[in-house]
């Protein structure tokens, strides 16, 4: 003979008394706390790249170059500004075939009414130069370099 099926209320006790009962987890906040972490590290991958690759307050273009002779290099840069009232100091150097510096000159670009100029300047060098380069732009002037205010 066959026994009645036990119902599942009793199974349920009887199994709850042999191993306990466990809360279900609530992981909930684990998923919100885990999604925040993840767009703040967005956020931040973000402010970081645009602040390295993002435009900058000045830009600069070599025009071209000409080797005038062994110790001279002349070199044609375009520059331009988010300010152009402000006054830039720009380093161009000239390097040999091996891509060593064998010249450098700092150029003050004085502020005007443009956006973008463009100056011309001659490098001086130790051996002749193989071409021209643009090392870089800063609005930080040295004291030497500052054109003089009138009295």
């Amino acid at each position: 003979m066959t026994e009645p099926a036990p119902d599942s209320a009793a199974a349920a006790a009887r199994h709850a008394d042999r191993y306990g009962t466990k809360p279900p987890v609530r992981r909930l906040w684990v998923l919100v706390l885990l999604g925040v972490g993840v767009v703040a590290a967005g956020f931040a991958v973000a402010y970081l790249g645009f602040q390295k690759y993002g435009p900058k307050a000045v830009e600069t273009e070599q025009l071209g170059y000409v080797v005038v002779d062994d110790s001279t290099l002349e070199m044609r840069v375009k520059v331009t500004r988010d300010n152009p009232q402000q006054a830039v100091v720009c380093f161009v150097r000239a390097m040999d075939r091996d891509g060593a510096e064998v010249g450098r000159r700092e150029v003050l670009v004085p502020g005007s009414d443009s956006t973008s100029i463009q100056i011309s300047t001659t490098v001086k060098s130790s051996a002749r130069a193989s071409a021209g380069d643009i090392y870089g732009c800063s609005d930080q002037i040295p004291g030497y370099l500052r054109p003089e205010k009138p009295a």
